[in-house]
């Protein structure tokens, strides 16, 4: 394990110094703290675990995902995070992110000069420069719907499989063969989940999966005019949205085009935001415990603090049944 006093032999400079790097000592210059925290980062210089109780401070890192009122996605994922570390004595921040930030400094680096102990990052795609760093990172790292292999990396989320299943047996069992998929953005990998689970669950019950019914929009209700006419053109009588964002888009699109919903298309979502409630139709959706999502979080960093590798914790989904879903009309 890399010390303090490796660092300092590497560099030649003092141990003091060295320590005063780590700490953000406003006595030593601000080149010669960057070059300890670049060494010690290169060296794989990791903090001592399991700090004392009320010592200890993590954040959320966020990149394109809402979470500043009841309504948005990451509200409820940001608060169960909170609430749990509260019970632990624990400080966290909460960081929006953007490029500019993740160009001008390392994951690694970020988190050692702030003095965070470990991390939960949410709405990150699989191509964003801070999920490739995480191959290497000694920091206890958690994931929302994101995989990486590292061991001091986890992943939390909701068991898609599972939530797509429940969606497409809800339609079968109405009689639905035609069922088309408006997916969420392509770099992302609860996207790529969630076409597979749509695949696998149409194989189970028998419903062939037509290509000019599955398509990739994103995670805006406003990608939904571009896809609902070709579903329909093609004979779609049931849409699955990988959002209830998406299919609050896809329930105006209808709606515009005269459509009625459940009569002629039944609509489901995935997440039960609450604006699913308040859709009209009020809206068939998969639900995601978003609270539970974050305390499970931070249980997970925890772990992985104090050196417990943990992969992967999928909490499981439950099938909300509305009013935007019904018979086949055409049977």
């Amino acid at each position: 394990m890399v010390t303090i006093k490796d660092i300092a032999n590497k560099l030649g400079v003092s141990i003091s110094t060295v320590s005063k790097g780590l700490n953000g000592a406003d006595d030593i210059s601000e080149e010669m703290r960057q070059m300890v925290l670049d060494t010690a980062v290169e060296m794989g210089y990791a903090p001592k675990r399991g700090k004392k109780p009320g010592k200890r401070r993590v954040c959320i890192l966020i990149e394109n995902l809402e979470y500043e009122n009841i309504d948005q996605f990451g509200y409820e994922i940001v608060l169960g995070f909170k609430l749990s570390a509260v019970r632990h004595h624990c400080e966290v921040s909460v960081i929006p992110t953007n490029l500019n930030l993740l160009t001008r400094e390392k994951y690694d680096c970020f988190m050692l000069k702030n003095g965070f102990s470990g991390a939960f990052l949410l709405g990150f795609a699989l191509h964003d420069d801070y999920i490739q760093q995480l191959n290497k990172t000694n920091v206890a790292t958690v994931l929302l719907d994101n995989y990486n292999p590292n061991p001091f990396v986890g992943y939390v989320g909701t068991d898609g499989y599972h939530g797509i299943d429940m969606a497409i047996k809800h339609l079968h069992d109405y009689g639905h063969k035609k069922i088309a998929l408006l997916n969420g953005s392509k770099n992302c990998m609860v996207t790529n989940d969630r076409r597979l689970a749509f695949l696998q669950a149409m194989e189970r019950y028998s419903l062939k999966a037509d290509p000019k019914l599955i398509a990739n929009g994103y995670y805006v209700a406003d990608c939904a005019k571009d896809y609902v006419s070709t579903f329909l053109n093609h004979g779609a009588t049931a849409i699955m949205c990988a959002s209830d964002l998406i299919a609050s888009g896809v329930l105006y699109e209808l709606k515009r085009l005269g459509v009625r919903v459940p009569r002629d298309v039944s609509v489901v979502g995935f997440d039960d935001l609450p604006i699913a409630r308040r859709l009209s139709p009020s809206l068939t959706t998969i639900r995601q415990d978003r609270l539970s999502l974050g305390k499970s979080a931070f249980m997970m960093l925890e772990e992985l603090i104090n050196g417990i590798n943990i992969s992967k914790v999928l909490l499981k989904p439950e099938l909300i049944v509305r009013d935007s879903t019904g018979p086949n009309p055409k049977l």
